[in-house]
């Protein structure tokens, strides 16, 4: 006899809770599986590919994986040192550039001269404070033993995590279908499939559409000789899956130092808008709807609710996660509407052919 409605929903629920407590309690420690599960899941159709054109599975995981690591070293050695360079400079300059907002909004604007001496204690101060903290944050950082065996385990177990789920994927895949209750197995797959192309379509198309602002950003700003166009460039891009929150963050930032750098020059300015606009409608209009479509499921502000829940709760973690978590719920809520609307519940009395009203007279 099988388990009741009531039961069933009990199980699953102590399901839920035990893997929320497990997330909450080993979070730091599963950072790096989840980002080697997260590498595995991307790059795991590229490997199916080359594995259909004949190549084995172990042999087109080990060349995906020395293109990973190839690509890794180059942008370690060529885009980090500049990106790290230009931040520390940006830190650094923070204080100039705290006092020749002081002065220009002194001598733009001189209704707030009667402010001048608490405007100027307010932003000597800030600007010390900025110039001496981040240097010092960086040094403890860098200086930290538990920082660097952290970061080095890290380094080490996500990629080597990544390897082996690449190798043994299906087997993966077969072993957790055969776990699955045999009354429910047909709707779970089902629905881990719908789940499977949402992420699909967030997740690997975001992290692309991702690395092309953020080469376009940095390329274009770099070109038009703003200062630090790179590091700004980079982060812009980079958080650009956050919708609307990346390009308000990197454009307020490109502009405000462009106003600096070029004040009174208006074409240069001007270019600065021009990227950040074209970079808009290039992202709004050809990368996000090609590369991750409309049918993914997630709307923005969905996106946004569940990356602040899950990041206050478990920290960079519950960020990981916070997509396909959110991408799961969605493809579960549209399945439970389908289910409410197909019930005697919103149908009504009638049979499920019927109107609500049901009859004729």
């Amino acid at each position: 006899m099988g388990l009741t409605v009531r039961l069933q929903a009990r199980y699953w629920g102590i399901a839920a809770a035990v893997f929320l407590a497990v997330l909450w309690a080993l979070g730091d420690a599963l950072l790096p599986f989840l980002v080697g599960a997260a590498m595995a899941y991307f790059l795991d159709p590229v490997v199916a590919r080359l594995a259909r054109l004949g190549m084995s599975r172990v042999v087109s995981t080990l060349l995906i994986s020395a293109l990973m690591v190839a690509a890794v070293v180059a942008a370690v050695l060529l885009i980090v040192p500049v990106v790290a360079a230009q931040t520390i400079q940006l830190a650094q300059a923070a204080p100039e550039l705290l006092e020749a907002l002081h002065a220009t909004l002194t001598e733009r604007f001189p209704v707030l001269v009667e402010a001048e001496a608490e405007l100027r204690r307010n932003s000597e101060g800030l600007g010390e404070a900025i110039g001496a903290q981040v240097p010092e944050m960086l040094n403890r950082l860098m200086s930290s033993a538990r920082g660097i065996v952290g970061a080095a385990v890290f380094i080490v177990i996500a990629p080597v995590a990544a390897v082996y789920l690449l190798m043994d994927w299906p087997r993966v895949i077969t072993r957790i279908d055969a776990l699955l209750p045999r009354d429910h197995a047909p709707t779970i797959r089902r629905l881990a499939g719908e789940i499977d192309v949402a992420l699909a379509g967030f997740v690997r198309g975001q992290v692309s559409v991702c690395l092309i602002l953020a080469t376009y950003y940095a390329s274009a700003l770099a070109l038009a000789g703003l200062q630090f166009g790179v590091a700004v460039g980079v982060v812009t891009g980079l958080i650009s899956f956050i919708p609307y929150i990346g390009a308000i963050i990197g454009g307020t930032l490109a502009i405000g130092l462009a106003l600096f750098q070029f004040w009174g020059e208006w074409v240069p300015i001007a270019i600065i808008v021009a990227i950040f606009v074209a970079g808009q409608i290039m992202e709004g209009n050809f990368l996000v709807p090609k590369m991750v479509g409309r049918s993914v499921g997630l709307h923005p502000v969905w996106l946004l609710l569940a990356l602040s829940v899950f990041g206050a709760l478990y920290g960079f973690a519950g960020l990981l996660v916070a997509v396909p978590v959110a991408a799961a719920l969605g493809v579960l809520a549209r399945f439970g509407v389908e289910q409410y609307q197909a019930s005697a519940l919103y149908r009504g009395g009638g049979s499920p052919d019927e109107p609500p009203d049901g009859g004729e007279g």
